[in-house]
């Protein structure tokens, strides 16, 4: 679903799809925190139920933005009533965000599925990924990106954050994200949105909740943008009920989100949560550790660590496990196939643990 440029979803208002709703509220975030075993579900669902969710950017919400939203987005010519009341209410919570210590990803659940139980795998399509607000914020601080204590410049401080405003394409493709004009300069730079989460995961085991920024076999921060509307992430469950939850919302990202973010700004989400018993998952995925994407034209195993090589390798792994789990193809050939067809994307490079996804054509098998 594309709304009119201009138009704010703010809680409860506007198109609701799903017959459940699950608003972000601060009753059903977490803040810089991803769900652990031992947290309450906001949310019970069956499986194949469908929840429209909202989630929140932390764009305009930190402390180094000064933690009021009003103020920050009234700088770039935002008005009052276009800022979310729940972004205004997280960023005013007392208590919630240590900056020192605390990720800085709003994440809104976690959400029980009925009969998950840990081996089984938790299938979130997302059935529409939907602006909230026609602007968003691309930055470069905290001394991360791919070319951390190089940028930003020292004249530009520690912290760079782009505004970039929603617009309809002049050629009629939809809306594009526009960038400030360079002071000067003839380029007036747009580029096409693909809105998607980049934190959608399930909780892990014990009762420490893992940061919001490195990702891991639970999911969370993967960032990967291939999961637009009309797609699906499998993870292994690891608690029972699974426990999931989804954030971190992008209107648009390059591969390798270089800078630290992307055009990070609220999605209102409308999520199907399946649920695949631990045996058929095996045929379906072989030995799932960790995020598969699937599309309608790749299957995407991931690898993810520290080391980019390592991630590379793991996710050459993952992929040819998957490969003799769901078409039987040997190990040495489905080696060979994956070098010569398949493509192996970088995710991001910027959330401490690096993700690599891999690209695998269901067309070229012959099922």
């Amino acid at each position: 679903m594309i709304l009119e440029t201009g138009t704010v979803l703010q809680p409860g208002s506007g198109p609701i799809p799903a017959p459940l709703y699950l608003p972000a509220s601060e009753a059903n975030t977490l803040w810089g925190w991803l769900p652990c075993e031992t947290d309450r579900a906001v949310l019970t669902i069956d499986p194949g139920d469908v929840v429209t969710i909202d989630t929140v950017s932390h764009e305009g919400i930190l402390d180094d933005q000064g933690r009021d939203p009003v103020a920050y987005f009234a700088r770039h010519g935002v008005p009052a009533e276009a800022v979310l009341d729940d972004a205004v209410a997280i960023a005013a919570s007392e208590g919630r965000r240590d900056p020192a210590v605390d990720g800085p990803h709003g994440v809104t659940g976690p959400i029980a599925v009925r009969g998950a139980e840990p081996g089984d795998v938790l299938t979130m399509t997302v059935l529409e990924a939907t602006p909230r607000v026609p602007y968003g914020v691309i930055s470069n601080r905290h001394g991360r990106g791919a070319l951390a204590g190089e940028l930003p410049r020292g004249e530009l401080g520690l912290s760079v954050s782009v505004f970039a405003s929603v617009e309809d394409d002049p050629s009629g493709g939809g809306l594009v994200g526009r960038l400030p004009r360079t002071p000067g300069g003839p380029v007036s730079v747009s580029f096409p949105l693909r809105p998607f989460l980049g934190i959608m995961g399930v909780a892990v085991a014990g009762p420490e909740r893992p940061h919001s920024v490195p990702p891991g076999s639970h999911g969370g921060n993967i960032d990967i943008n291939l999961l637009v509307a009309g797609t699906s992430l499998h993870l292994p469950v690891q608690v029972p009920g699974a426990l999931a939850y989804v954030g971190d919302p992008h209107f648009a990202q390059g591969d390798g989100e270089v800078a630290l973010t992307a055009m990070e700004a609220s999605l209102r989400a409308t999520i199907r949560f399946d649920l695949v018993k631990r045996q058929d998952a095996r045929a379906l995925f072989g030995e799932i550790s960790g995020p598969l994407a699937e599309t309608a034209d790749y299957l995407v195993p991931t690898g993810l660590d520290e080391d980019l090589d390592v991630a590379v390798q793991k996710c050459v792994r993952a992929a040819l496990d998957l490969l003799e789990a769901r078409f039987g193809m040997e190990e040495s050939l489905g080696y060979a196939y994956l070098s010569a067809a398949t493509d192996f994307d970088i995710s991001q490079v910027v959330d401490l643990v690096k993700g690599v996804h891999a690209r695998i054509r269901v067309s070229d098998f012959d099922e």
